[in-house]
C-alpha cells in the first residue's frame, strides 16, 4: 500500500493509475489523514444490470390474475397505514 498526499496525486496521477492497475493500492491523504484509496476496477461485468433484469422478467412474468383494481390498492395501502400507528 502506497500512501501520497493529494498534491502529489493531482501531479503523478497517470503513475498512479497505472500502479493501481498493476494490483497497488493507492491511498490519498490529506495533510497526512487518508481519504481516498485508488484501486483498479474489475474486469467482471456486473450481474444486476438492466439486460439481465429485462431477461429474467421475460422469461418469469408475472401471473396474469394477480393484477388488482386501484380500489383494492388503495384500500390495502389504507389499512397497512392505519397498522402504522
Amino acid at each position: 500500500m502506497k500512501t501520497v498526499n493529494i498534491l502529489d496525486a493531482r501531479n503523478n496521477l497517470s503513475k498512479l493509475v497505472s500502479a493501481a492497475v498493476r494490483g497497488e493500492e493507492i491511498v490519498i491523504a490529506n495533510r497526512g489523514r487518508p481519504v481516498a484509496r485508488l484501486v483498479a476496477m474489475s474486469d467482471e461485468t456486473p450481474s444486476h444490470t438492466a439486460a439481465a433484469a429485462y431477461e429474467w422478467l421475460t422469461s418469469n412474468p408475472p401471473p396474469r390474475d394477480s393484477a388488482r383494481s386501484t380500489e383494492e390498492l388503495e384500500r390495502q395501502i389504507a389499512q397497512e397505514r392505519e397498522g402504522w400507528e
